[in-house]
C-alpha cells in the first residue's frame, strides 16, 4: 500500500507541476496580434469550376469507376 500512495503522491506532483506551467504560460506570456494575408483565387469567389486537378503517375490504383 506505501507504494500505491508514493505512485499517487508522485502522479500529483507531476500534475501540479504542468498544471503550474500551464498557469505561468497564462499569465506571463502576451500574444502578439499579426496581419495574415490569405491569397483566394478569383474563381473560388465567382463559384466557377477550376482548372482541372492535375493527374499524377500512375500507381495502378484502380477505382470502381474503371470497371
Amino acid at each position: 500500500m506505501p507504494s500505491l500512495i508514493r505512485l499517487l503522491v508522485a502522479l500529483l506532483f507531476l500534475g501540479a507541476l504542468v498544471y503550474g506551467g500551464m498557469l505561468a504560460l497564462v499569465v506571463m506570456v502576451e500574444p502578439t496580434p499579426d496581419e495574415v494575408r490569405v491569397r483566394v483565387p478569383t474563381a473560388t469567389i465567382l463559384g466557377e469550376d477550376a482548372a482541372p486537378a492535375r493527374s499524377g503517375p500512375d500507381l495502378g490504383i484502380r477505382s470502381n469507376e474503371d470497371e
